[in-house]
């Protein structure tokens, strides 16, 4: 069974669990699923038995704790070391993927801004080579620094109160500030370098929503 369906399947399966043991699967599931260099069919067959072990024993009146034991990071780590890692090409298309719809995101939005601003003021549709090269480098570092920094918090998260989860999401929100302050410096400061070419709102909204829609055409029919 592929990936996706079982994904599918699990999110069936596992609206018979109870609420401790639905919590206490969830933060493994979570924990497992964050662990982006893991091979994603072998993670969601091992979530999959895991599910099955836990909805038998749940019949019996075993709770999960009884079942796997009262660490259940401690045993989610355990697992992520029995795990096969994804193929390096599976890692890198992922990227690559992240990257087209962070930059038609970007795109889109300096679209729809030159549009609106265009009704105020006479707006600069010039595009820098060098500029926009170096911006769409800070971009990317950025973003991806930024998922990986949530992702760290979401697992640190997990496993904890509710009290701990909440200075978490505190801590993750002053830090993605920081991150992203040298995009926006460079985004005010940078200066104008390289040759230039004319690049209008239209242009801009366009293909930022044509690589949007490559982006979900392509994930809808790999994931």
């Amino acid at each position: 069974m592929a990936a996706k369906e079982l994904i599918e399947l699990n999110n069936q399966k596992r609206e018979k669990l109870t609420e401790e043991n639905e919590k206490y699967y969830s933060d493994i599931l979570l924990y497992l699923r964050l662990q982006l260099t893991l091979s994603d069919q072998q993670t969601e067959e091992i979530l999959m038995e895991i599910l099955e072990h836990l909805l038998e024993g749940q019949d019996e009146g075993k709770t999960a704790t009884m079942i796997f034991g009262a660490d259940p990071k401690a045993y989610a780590d355990e697992l992520v070391e029995q795990l096969p890692p994804e193929s390096k090409r599976s890692v890198a298309g992922f990227i690559s993927l992240m990257a087209l719809n962070l930059f038609g995101i970007f795109l889109a939005i300096r679209g729809a801004g030159l549009l609106i601003a265009s009704f105020f003021k006479e707006v600069e549709n010039d595009v820098f080579i060098g500029s926009a090269a170096i911006m769409a480098v800070i971009l990317l570092l950025t973003i991806l620094t930024e998922i990986k920094m949530f992702f760290s918090i979401i697992k640190r998260s997990l496993f904890q109160e509710k009290d701990s989860a909440g200075k978490m999401a505190l801590i993750g929100g002053l830090g993605g500030g920081a991150i992203s302050l040298p995009f926006f410096l460079a985004l005010f400061f940078l200066p104008d370098l390289g040759p230039s070419f004319s690049f209008s709102w239209w242009a801009s909204l366009i293909a930022g929503l044509v690589m949007v829609g490559l982006y979900k055409l392509i994930s809808r029919n790999r994931f």
